[in-house]
């Protein structure tokens, strides 16, 4: 039997005989265990964070054994045993050290990751909770971390990148570097035929556009761009509405500057995935804006095209790749709102050109669903194990 060790750092909450955990997190385990050929264990670490998308569970009734270590323990020999395979992630500072204790063990290790150093940088440099002195204390951690973070994947057995900005910063590293595009959107999950027909007709008929955008509502993630674009969509004389789902520290912000548009664009509380968002993108939107400014890998882009939603936004490393290898979507230069707005109204004029848009990048999130990118990350792991 071969055991797999999983790494992770979902939080967790401990309630007696009973552990809180993130939804998300366990359905992911599940898969996991469900693909592997061996015992499948996971090391999770005490904290306080917040579980939004929780629920109860009985650990015994997991389906994997899971682990809890205190904060700053490291993974022993106890942890090791029997395991032959180490997944981690190496955006986790914390699981940069794992080389040693893999090898001491006879098992591999496999790193994955998102984001790149100019990511990290960025996200310091937005984060409006901190000074100028603690801005530059974590700017200058980042880099320390990097240099290890650099040393630990060209010394681990293989590389799982999240997205195209991690893969091309990473990939000459090591050789046993995989690209992956993440998302929950399963075949259940993707617009279906009739869904794309019933939009496209009333799109040609000339229905007012329908914008959406979701996520957290944070400087960093763009989210003050969002009723600019409105704004600018609305001098161009585009009729548009714009539906925003998400909470973060511009919300209040957002709320206030509701008044000017009369109704046409309106805030929602955070909704689950499957049985609130998927279902109000595929069947009350158009277009998906993305005002993200990082190059992170936002899920957000491929599960709007797998909703069947037409993608806007700015040309961040990831969204820029993606509309070129998928071939649909609108690009603007970062944080260039009325080019934006322009690239919007142009779908608004051509509507052939945005409904083939839409068409296309759900063809492509068909082909990249959860099961088939899931897939591929576990065969890229398994053909890194040592032939018996």
């Amino acid at each position: 039997m071969t055991g797999l060790l999983i790494v992770a750092t979902a939080p967790v909450l401990e309630q007696g005989e009973t552990l809180r955990l993130d939804i998300k997190f366990v359905e992911g385990m599940r898969a996991h265990c469900a693909h592997w050929n061996g015992p499948v264990r996971c090391i999770l670490r005490r904290n306080a964070a917040p579980i939004p998308f929780g629920a109860d569970y009985d650990p015994s009734a997991l389906g994997f054994d899971l682990r809890i270590l205190d904060p700053d323990q490291p993974v022993g020999p106890a942890e090791m045993a029997g395991i032959r395979a180490v997944f981690a992630a190496a955006d986790d500072a914390q699981a940069l050290g794992l080389g040693p204790t893999a090898r001491a063990a006879g098992a591999i290790l496999v790193y994955s990751l998102e984001y790149t150093l100019e990511t990290r940088l960025r996200i310091v440099g937005l984060d409006q909770s901190k000074s100028l002195p603690r801005k530059i204390w974590s700017a200058l951690w980042n880099l320390r971390q990097e240099r290890r973070r650099r040393a630990a994947l060209k010394a681990a057995d293989g590389v799982q990148a999240n997205g195209y900005p991690a893969y091309d910063s990473y990939r000459s590293l090591n050789p046993n570097t995989m690209l992956y595009i993440d998302g929950r959107m399963t075949p259940r999950l993707m617009a279906t035929p009739q869904e794309m027909t019933a939009r496209a007709a009333r799109q040609r008929d000339g229905a007012p556009l329908r914008l959406i955008h979701s996520g957290r509502l944070e400087p960093m993630k763009g989210a003050q761009d969002l009723l600019p674009v409105m704004a600018a969509l609305r001098a161009l004389g585009v009729q548009a509405t714009l539906d925003i789902y998400g909470a973060g520290s511009l919300r209040d912000t957002i709320l206030q500057g509701l008044r000017s548009f009369g109704g046409a664009v309106r805030l929602h509380d955070p909704v689950d995935f499957e049985t609130g968002l998927v279902p109000v993108s595929r069947g009350g939107a158009d277009i998906f804006l993305s005002c993200h400014r990082q190059s992170d890998p936002s899920c957000s882009y491929i599960e709007a095209m797998g909703c069947g939603l037409a993608v806007a936004g700015y040309a961040n490393r990831m969204w820029s790749r993606l509309a070129s290898d998928s071939d649909c979507g609108q690009v603007a230069p970062l944080g260039d709102v009325a080019a934006l707005a322009r690239r919007i109204a142009a779908w608004d004029r051509n509507r052939a050109d945005l409904i083939q848009s839409a068409e296309i990048g759900w063809r492509f999130a068909q082909a990249h669903d959860f099961a088939s990118e899931f897939k591929a990350r576990m065969d890229h792991l398994t053909s890194l194990l040592p032939r018996a």
